[in-house]
């Protein structure tokens, strides 16, 4: 492909992404086609010989666009995966072209200091001082894994890296915590069994007097109490755990304090109510999604560390194949991964075009809806709100109803077309989960979700 084709090519690649989105509300939501007539669209073998790009746009068109759930429709209320910004979409292109790695200074100068100038943003809005740092990771899951190893080796006095496991850690997290949380405590070798996993009050909320007797029971058993994890938007309810009240444990147990974030984060964009987080600057770390209420396309999470020093005790080691000098940062002692993504760029230029102010006013806009569909099943004696939105996540169950039929009534709202929302379990009770993180999203469109809920609920047997 020579200049010329490139620059037709990307011209017909921007036309189609434009036109895609400028329709993207009169476009059935989600993807009427079964399976194994999916998987026969793209059963083919490995091409021998190449076609022509036209050709294979033409492909797209046909193949993956019809096919695909459309995450930036303004009914879209399903998991946390929000409307990416068009410059978001646009950086990714730019990223991919300049195709920086960042793992360390020496190929990718500009885009390294440009991520690191992101993630200080990102420790700004939590209240970190100057001694922060963090790095941007694939998502919550990454962060997450990250963030457990630097409380592991912090209450072992970075020797666990070294020789391996010589007592038994355990680690404190609610019961309402995302489930890679649950993976990073395997992957670190402290194991699910040593993980208490803790109940929540009427709000989801981590219980303290649980917490304080689950130490008190490991510390007689002799074992050492290593990690606590608290939520700060829990993925169904949007739920925060009292981080303050958290800290102030951690401290006396000389415990790592993890707060996830990823979800909930984005509230600290919103002047109004980024109060909602208070005692979040507390934690030792802090996992945070651009990719999820900054509206930054996958994949953009971030690891944030109240103190940089952790990172590179946990992960500094340089090859002979490296060489580094003060003045030149390197992430690859900061984290995992040695090649990696030039993420920040999406997350850059959406500060840059938009400001956190204009994004933290599409927050307030998305919890507005989720109170408004609180007070729309207020209203209805058949449904019942199982929280009251302190995010944009509100779940409501249908009364006397079991969980194949919130099942079943959630399945006829995404074959609408217009709409598209997914169910839980909360302490035992099935309870839709609808979730708006859409700039998109109107007023109207919420009004209109809960119209078709009840006429589906209604209608819909077991």
């Amino acid at each position: 492909m020579d200049e010329n084709e490139f620059r037709n090519v990307g011209h017909q690649v921007v036309d189609l992404l434009a036109d895609y989105l400028a329709s993207i509300g009169r476009r059935p939501l989600s993807p009427r086609i079964e399976p194994r007539t999916l998987r026969a669209l793209f059963d083919e073998p490995l091409p021998q010989y190449g076609i022509e790009a036209e050709d294979i746009l033409k492909e797209l068109q046909e193949k993956l666009l019809p096919n695909c759930v459309h995450v930036s429709h303004p009914g879209y209320f399903g998991l946390i995966t929000p409307t990416p910004t068009p410059i978001g979409i646009l950086a990714d292109f730019i990223a991919s072209a300049l195709n920086q790695n960042i793992g360390t200074y020496v190929i990718g100068p500009a885009a390294t200091e440009m991520e690191r100038r992101t993630v200080r943003w990102l420790c700004d809005l939590i209240g970190f001082g100057p001694a922060a740092g963090g790095n941007l990771t694939s998502g919550g899951t990454m962060a997450n894994l990250i963030a457990v190893k630097l409380g592991r080796d912090f209450v072992s006095d970075n020797t666990v890296q070294h020789r391996g496991l010589r007592e038994r850690y355990t680690g404190y997290v609610s019961e309402e915590r995302q489930v890679s949380v649950d993976k990073a405590f395997d992957m670190v070798g402290i194991g699910r069994e040593n993980v208490r996993f803790l109940p929540t009050d009427d709000q989801f909320r981590l219980s303290l007097d649980a917490l304080e007797s689950a130490i008190a029971e490991d510390k007689k058993a002799g074992l050492r109490p290593a990690v606590l994890v608290a939520n700060a938007g829990s993925t169904a309810t949007g739920s925060i755990d009292p981080l303050s009240k958290l800290a102030e444990i951690a401290a006396r147990e000389k415990m790592w304090l993890h707060v996830d974030a990823a979800y909930g984060g984005g509230v600290l964009l919103s002047k109004k109510r980024a109060g909602v987080l208070q005692g979040i600057e507390l934690a030792h770390s802090v996992t945070m999604d651009p990719h999820k209420w900054f509206f930054a396309p996958l994949d953009a999470g971030a690891v944030l560390v109240r103190e940089e020093r952790f990172l590179t005790a946990s992960f500094g080691m340089t090859p002979p194949y490296l060489t580094t000098t003060p003045d030149r940062y390197q992430f690859y002692v900061h984290g995992f991964e040695q090649s990696r993504r030039f993420r920040a760029l999406k997350v850059w230029m959406s500060f840059k075009r938009y400001g956190a102010g204009e994004i933290g006013s599409w927050i307030d806009r998305n919890i507005g809806h989720a109170e408004q569909l609180y007070e729309l099943a207020g209203k209805d004696i058949a449904f019942e709100c199982v929280n009251k939105p302190v995010m944009s996540a509100l779940c409501l169950r249908y009364r006397g109803k079991d969980l194949e039929f919130h099942q079943r009534a959630a399945a006829e709202i995404e074959r609408g077309g217009k709409y598209w929302i997914s169910t839980t379990v909360l302490k035992g009770q099935p309870a839709f989960r609808i979730n708006p993180v859409n700039f998109r999203t109107q007023r109207e469109h919420i009004a209109g979700l809960f119209h078709d809920l009840q006429d589906i609920c209604r209608q819909t047997k077991v």
